[in-house]
């Protein structure tokens, strides 16, 4: 009967638009919510089968609830290193546990990136879901998979302890006076024979002065060379200088203070690292070619490649001519390469004061965790007060062929679906995945206006259909009157 038909009809007008009125509800809650979608009823006609010559039977409307998931929101400033936004596609893979997570575990994606370090370390939004990402391996590589998701691990940054760095690289750029007095010492050894009190690197050299004794050879300058060692310690390194009676030739000596911090070959004592001849040219710049024709008599047979090398403390018999580190001291073996002769620099020989112009290593004392840094591509770094940077993982973004069907979850998380295709882990910036935002957040897709507006129209189509079952009535009211 069409009045029932009718009737019909204006109660799923009622339901339908209920459901439009929770839908616009649930927006308007959320407009304030980090990374939230707006949800929107949309509604479609309901036909019922038409027999020609019965007259209209209405079927009715069906809302059905349309998710706009692939619709980004403005990325907004805070204050927050591991506040995370994306710019273009993708999602946040995340867990409802930071720890012990098997095949079975669910994994949800989100784009709440309101990340904090929780009491154990791991990045967690306020939904309290943990964020995932490609952990660092053991020498410090980042392997990414597009379809594992077993190979992300929960981001902790609370596991990263203090760190250092040894001393590989020092440059020195210092000058010595060309018009030196030269010294008794250096007067005795240039004799032939050498006379009494004659330098010499094993049994008179600059190592062994004591201003108190006056023994050794004091040197007619010094310069010291600040060195970290692989715990972050930090070591002195001087090299002394005693001008020859060969012109544009000193006398050099590498040696560590104290010098029981090394333990010395044949052919070093006092804490020697390396002894031998320097030579510049008639212009004062560092004479490459002599120092290679003196061979082993020179401190540097090339000084462009200069390398001071050190055993480490566990070898306690180092060969002659080489060094280790002390045993007691416990530290791993080091090279440090030496730049005495740069062209803008390095070691010079002018007539003017011997000075030391600068002294430049690398290599840093040990240091404690001082910020977490996430960069563009979902690198998470972790900064030291000392300088030093480590990576420590990678975030992944997940990316669907159709996010708008995507099953919403709590926490403003989602489900793989039926119709949103499997995800593709990607790295942020690659195939197609957008950028990751430090210290940014997304904002809500939500449009007052727009959700205002849909009340207004959402309530009069209410009352429109409840007019219908009115009017439905007072018909079946006057056919029932009908038989009075």
């Amino acid at each position: 009967m069409s009045i029932n038909s009718a009737l019909l009809a204006g109660v799923s007008g009622l339901t339908a638009n209920s459901a439009a009125l929770a839908s616009i509800s649930q927006n308007i809650a959320n407009v304030n919510t980090v990374g939230y979608k707006r949800t929107q009823a949309e509604f479609q006609t309901v036909i019922n089968a038409q027999s020609r010559g019965t007259g209209y039977s209405a079927g009715g409307v069906l809302a059905s609830a349309r998710h706009y998931v692939s619709q980004e929101g403005q990325l907004q400033r805070t204050n927050s290193s591991t506040d995370l936004g994306i710019s273009g596609q993708g999602f946040f893979v995340v867990t409802e546990k930071a720890e012990d997570l098997d095949i079975s575990d669910s994994r949800l994606f989100t784009r709440a990136g309101a990340f904090r370090v929780d009491d154990f370390g791991y990045l967690k939004n306020t939904a309290g879901l943990f964020l995932q990402g490609w952990p660092v391996d053991a020498e410090g590589n980042i392997t990414t998979d597009p379809s594992d998701l077993t190979r992300l691990r929960s981001i902790n940054v609370g596991s990263v302890g203090g760190t250092a760095e040894a001393t590989t690289r020092a440059q020195v750029n210092a000058n010595l006076q060309s018009s030196q007095t030269i010294s008794a010492a250096a007067t005795a050894a240039g004799a032939s024979p050498p006379t009494a009190g004659a330098y010499d690197p094993a049994t008179n050299s600059m190592a062994m002065w004591n201003p108190a004794t006056s023994t050794g050879v004091r040197p007619d300058f010094e310069i010291t060379v600040p060195v970290s060692d692989s715990k972050g310690g930090q070591r002195t390194i001087a090299i002394s200088f005693l001008k020859s009676t060969t012109p544009n030739q000193w006398y050099a000596e590498v040696r560590a203070i104290p010098a029981s911090d090394v333990v010395s070959g044949a052919g070093l004592s006092n804490g020697q690292i390396k002894t031998g001849m320097v030579a510049f040219t008639q212009d004062g710049r560092l004479d490459t070619a002599a120092m290679a024709a003196m061979g082993a008599s020179a401190l540097f047979t090339d000084p462009a490649n200069a390398t001071l090398s050190f055993g480490g403390s566990d070898q306690t018999t180092p060969g002659a001519g080489q060094v280790s580190w002390a045993a007691g001291l416990g530290i791993a073996s080091q090279t440090i390469a030496f730049d005495i002769g740069g062209a803008t620099g390095g070691l010079t020989q002018a007539d003017s004061d011997s000075f030391v112009d600068s002294v430049l290593t690398n290599g840093t004392a040990f240091g404690n965790l001082a910020n977490i840094e996430i960069d563009e591509h979902g690198f998470v770094t972790a900064s030291f007060d000392n300088g030093v940077k480590r990576r420590i993982a990678q975030v992944a973004l997940a990316t669907f062929p159709s996010p708008d069907n995507l099953i919403e979850s709590t926490g403003n998380a989602y489900r793989v679906g039926q119709d949103s295709g499997t995800f593709n882990l990607k790295a942020a910036g690659t195939g197609g995945a957008g950028l990751i935002g430090a210290s940014q957040l997304e904002a809500s897709t939500v449009d007052l206006s727009t959700e205002f507006t849909g009340l207004i129209t959402t309530q009069r189509a209410y009352s429109a259909s409840s007019k219908i079952i009115t009017t439905a009535d007072e018909m079946l009211a006057e056919l029932i009157s009908i038989k009075r």
